[in-house]
């Protein structure tokens, strides 16, 4: 019987980030606000981590790490303990696949430099800001020499919730910096795949290995963070169930997902972002019990050894 896999990798994405989503200034957040992610949200997520005894990946952003010691400091820790850390770009810009090339090479170039100047380590994955992929992008990660990507998001639900959030923005004249996907990334592989270089929503045979993360069969509905911590557990355990005759399953968070209105986050903010109402202590022993479901079921590794196992047979 072929070994079931599971990863759990948390996107680092700062609160300024979620302002950008939302339309709202980045004025709002003050210093202590900034640095949430890094001062509060990694920490809880190692202690959770290691807790339940699996290992994780987190994705940091470069920018992020280049302006505050803190946040190279918090990585280093991570990267000591275990922890793999990937690139989420450096600018974390929505629109990174509407860049020319060469703009966009310089994106990952830097990040790769500022995380390998936290860590020691140069980044060897990639997840694109806002999951969103094209062939110039997957050119850029080849160049880069990444074993993997992880990006692909083939969620129906969650690109209509999308498109309705960002075309509401818009008639409020607060319009999102986030950017739909091609329509193409419905149809994508839901599994691990080698990806055409030119269509990378495809299957094909380019280099760096697509890792996909979870959603079920048929519907497609997305088995991440957000969803995984506000709705009821009947509907989770339903969903977990589809996706257990999967040989990979690749659990994606966002460091809010273990983070409440109490840490000091804008209310302004806490208004737009709904998931930041559910007391932090709620979301950490939900995580707590789907990390364990995980534990149980699959051998859960990082999704740098996922690539390294799934790369023999893809």
């Amino acid at each position: 019987m072929a070994r079931r896999l599971a990863s759990i990798s948390v996107d680092l994405d700062s609160l300024p980030h979620y302002c950008r989503i939302h339309g709202l200034p980045e004025s709002l957040l003050d210093a202590r606000a900034r640095g949430l992610v890094y001062t509060t949200a990694v920490p809880r997520l190692r202690e959770l981590l290691a807790s339940v005894g699996v290992p994780g990946t987190f994705f940091a952003i470069g920018e992020d790490v280049a302006a505050d010691a803190g946040a190279a400091a918090a990585l280093r820790s991570a990267h000591e303990a275990g922890v793999e850390v990937a690139s989420h770009s450096f600018s974390h810009d929505y629109a990174l696949t509407r860049r020319a090339p060469e703009s966009i090479r310089e994106d990952l170039r830097r990040a790769d430099e500022v995380l390998e100047a936290a860590t020691g380590a140069r980044p060897v994955g990639f997840r694109a800001p806002g999951y969103t992929l094209n062939a110039a992008l997957y050119a850029a990660t080849v160049e880069r020499g990444y074993r993997y990507g992880s990006s692909t998001f083939p969620a129906a639900p969650y690109y209509t919730a999308k498109a309705a959030v960002m075309g509401a923005l818009a008639l409020l004249r607060r319009p999102s910096r986030a950017v739909l996907d091609s329509p193409r990334v419905l149809l994508a592989p839901r599994t691990p795949y080698r990806p055409d270089p030119v269509r990378p929503y495809s299957r094909g045979a380019g280099p760096v290995l697509e890792l996909p993360m979870a959603v079920t069969p048929g519907v497609r509905f997305p088995f991440i963070g957000t969803f995984a911590i506000t709705l009821p557990l009947p509907a989770i355990r339903a969903a977990y169930r589809a996706l257990r005759g999967d040989t990979f399953f690749n659990f994606e968070l966002h460091a809010v997902d273990v983070l409440d209105a109490e840490d000091g986050i804008p209310p302004e903010l806490v208004r737009q972002q709904r998931d930041l109402r559910v007391p932090a202590r709620n979301k950490l022993e939900r995580l707590r019990t789907l990390f364990g479901w995980l534990k149980s079921d699959y051998d859960v590794v990082t999704l740098r050894d996922a690539a390294a196992h799934l790369s023999v047979t893809l």
